[in-house]
């Protein structure tokens, strides 16, 4: 399915095509898909079309993360504690998207709980990028991207608390959009680190993405955490007209010279990337270069980690299995908990747990935990210091291509982790941040991310539109290298 949404609506309203034909064509590149990229938790091959209004996603199938709850539908988060999972209720933003009459034909894999970034612990096993089935996707929205990128459908649901939505969009050629925290209610979101989770969408144009978020957002009496965004209209106020903005980009993470060992990958990454400035400049848009503290930027990380870690060992403590998820074994309910947690989760899981339930001991918060809040609250007003005079932040997504399967357990280099990290600033601050493909390299794509202030999702997106219109990346579809 090559085109876009609105090129579908068009072929749907003028009859050249049914609902019901894009549904079973969705759903038949689903069963290829899975073979080739193992995408997908669930396939709903009884998928039916729907009625075709002057709604743009009417008629359309799409995908949905296996992270958000779908009434009647396995949901297991990619976990063995939720394998046979089936909820009473529907997400919020699901129901939002469903409202308008698209129609959802399958659940896509992730990495378990939205933990991990490689696209590897999803317990249905690892998801391969189109591109190159040896290369991963990144994570968490594996599926998702992957699903995307193969032209499964034009979009997909995904939620990103670090970089989950914007990596593996860049690693899959294709566009991801999170947009400001609160836009989308997270109501029926399976929660992993609750003040970072953000529900958002890939596609493969802006405009797609536009579309689809004026779909799932606005205020719900179910996330005390949401906003009225009834005022934003993100498709109708898509502009080109975006001369005389400011754009900024940080030194330290940029800059070739910075680094004593650039890696040959890295080091064309970062050239495709100030290429893609001097296209920004041609918009109109000043592009400056600035100079962040060091210590700031190698705090972003660890921050995270211990933030993520401590979030997700709370939200999960309800995963006992008593409540639901397969019963453990034992003859105590301690002993039955600790059997299902154990068999439950994988050792990544495992792993952040621990750190989490250590950080968050009466005797280490202070040291760990609160330091970890006082460090995102210095990164947070370092970004927003910048926002007073600029639009947006404009970085590289990630250090180079997706890298090797047989390559996820690799170590970064010290040098190369804000860079590599760097993303995780847009969940701190709970800003908007869209990532769009900006070209190739070794034949695979590479992505540049754009992050706004809050609330200003308009200005990030048509930023992002006016640049993506000077590219040749828009609506790509993956093409396997040989």
């Amino acid at each position: 399915m090559d085109k876009t949404i609105t090129e579908l609506h068009e072929e749907l309203k003028n009859n050249h095509v049914t609902s019901q034909a894009l549904v079973d064509e969705a759903i038949k590149k689903s069963h290829e898909v899975q073979e080739k990229c193992n995408a997908f938790v669930t396939i709903l091959d009884d998928a039916k079309g729907s009625d075709v209004t002057d709604d743009l996603l009417s008629g359309i199938p799409f995908g949905i993360k296996d992270n958000y709850s779908t009434k009647g539908i396995l949901s297991t988060g990619s976990s063995n504690t939720l394998k046979d999972y089936v909820p009473f209720f529907t997400a919020t933003a699901i129901e939002n998207l469903m409202s308008h009459g698209c129609i959802p034909v399958n659940k896509t894999c992730m990495d378990e709980f939205g933990m991990g970034g490689t696209g590897t612990t999803a317990h249905t096993g690892v998801q391969k990028n189109p591109w190159d089935p040896t290369r991963m996707t990144a994570g968490s929205s594996s599926g998702s991207a992957a699903a995307v990128a193969a032209g499964v459908y034009p979009f997909a649901t995904a939620s990103d608390s670090g970089d989950s939505i914007r990596k593996p969009a860049a690693y899959c050629g294709i566009v991801g959009y999170k947009p400001t925290y609160g836009m989308i209610s997270r109501y029926g979101l399976f929660a992993y680190v609750s003040s970072l989770d953000t529900c958002g969408v890939m596609t493969r144009s802006v405009t797609d993405a536009a579309i689809v978020v004026d779909a799932m957002k606005g205020i719900d009496p179910k996330d005390m955490t949401s906003w009225d965004s009834s005022d934003i209209h993100l498709y109708q106020d898509l502009t080109k007209e975006v001369s005389g903005k400011k754009l900024f980009y940080i030194k330290e993470i940029v800059d070739k010279n910075h680094y004593t060992n650039l890696p040959r990958e890295t080091e064309e990454h970062l050239d495709n990337f100030m290429k893609t400035i001097d296209i920004v400049r041609s918009l109109g848009i000043e592009v400056d270069e600035v100079s962040i503290d060091q210590d700031i930027l190698n705090a972003i990380a660890s921050t995270y980690v211990v933030l993520g870690c401590a979030e997700a060992t709370s939200n999960m403590s309800n995963l006992t299995g008593f409540s639901f998820g397969p019963r453990g074994e034992g003859n105590s309910f301690q002993e039955i908990m600790k059997d299902h947690r154990t068999k439950g989760f994988s050792s990544l899981i495992k792993r952040r747990f621990v750190i989490g339930s250590y950080v968050l001991q009466t005797v280490n918060q202070e040291r760990y935990f609160k330091n970890a809040q006082r460090a995102r609250r210095l990164i947070v007003d370092t970004i927003k210091e910048q926002f007073k005079k600029y639009d947006g932040l404009i970085m590289p997504v990630g250090t180079g291509v997706a890298p090797k399967l047989d390559n996820t357990d690799r170590v970064t280099d010290d040098e190369l982790t804000p860079l590599e990290e760097h993303l995780q600033i847009g969940n701190f601050g709970g800003f908007p941040s869209i990532t769009i493909p900006n070209g190739f390299i070794n034949n695979l794509p590479v992505g540049i991310n754009i992050t706004g202030n809050c609330y200003d999702d308009q200005n990030v997106l048509n930023i992002a539109y006016a640049l993506e219109s000077k590219m040749n990346y828009k609506n790509q579809i993956a093409k396997e290298v040989k």
